[in-house]
């Protein structure tokens, strides 16, 4: 009976280890931050903003033992953008909540334990003002901004199903101006410039 119940948990070991050995596909939790560099713009509309921080959701698909898919989905919890703009006294400050979505190609470099990797995509922010007291013009409305990612990291593996990831992420898309241009508003916030996100992040994925 020890036998037959020894024999059985080999077996149970080594169908697990399999199925390690053949999974394609892993689903990452991060924590996130968005990081937006100071513009300056001919415009004379100059932005600032605050580090935004949030989550990270990814799925990838292997395509080989060293190339895959993913799809990214963020948000922020809040920060605030302020555009300082000449002639406007007080300027105009915008709490935002931030999400995004994103595709890239995944190549990776395996050495034992640690696996470093590059990705780069298409990719898009969703900048979502909330009306309180924390934005100075009710006017604002929600933008879509259309650009790529690029970014490079480490995984660490600490189990056959689950390794750490540390990554920094370049978002490149054109400056938000939250509906209110010359066009459409008696206030201009745009800067008519494109500007890199720095987004650093950390956590765990679990593969399957």
């Amino acid at each position: 009976m020890k036998k037959i119940a020894f024999f059985v948990f080999l077996l149970a070991v080594s169908v697990a280890a399999g199925r390690a050995q053949e999974s394609r596909q892993d689903i990452s939790l991060s924590g996130a931050a968005l990081i937006e560099p100071h513009v300056s713009s001919s415009t004379n509309v100059y932005l600032g903003a605050n580090t935004a921080y949030g989550a990270l959701l990814s799925y990838r698909f292997m395509l080989t033992p060293s190339s895959a898919v993913e799809a990214n989905y963020g948000i922020t919890y809040q920060n605030t953008f302020h555009f300082t703009i000449n002639g406007y006294q007080n300027g105009v400050s915008v709490l935002t909540r931030t999400q995004e979505m994103s595709a890239a190609y995944v190549r990776t470099f395996h050495y034992r334990k640690f696996n470093p990797f590059l990705e780069g995509g298409p990719g898009s922010l969703i900048f979502l003002p909330i009306r309180n007291i924390g934005t100075s013009d009710i006017d604002v409305k929600k933008q879509t901004e259309i650009g790529g990612i690029y970014g490079a990291g480490i995984a660490y593996e600490i189990s056959p199903s689950f390794d750490i990831r540390a990554e920094y992420r370049g978002l490149v898309v054109k400056v938000p101006n939250f509906g209110l241009s010359s066009a459409n508003s008696g206030i201009d916030l745009a800067t008519n410039k494109w500007y890199n996100v720095n987004e650093p992040v950390i956590g765990v994925a679990y593969h399957f």
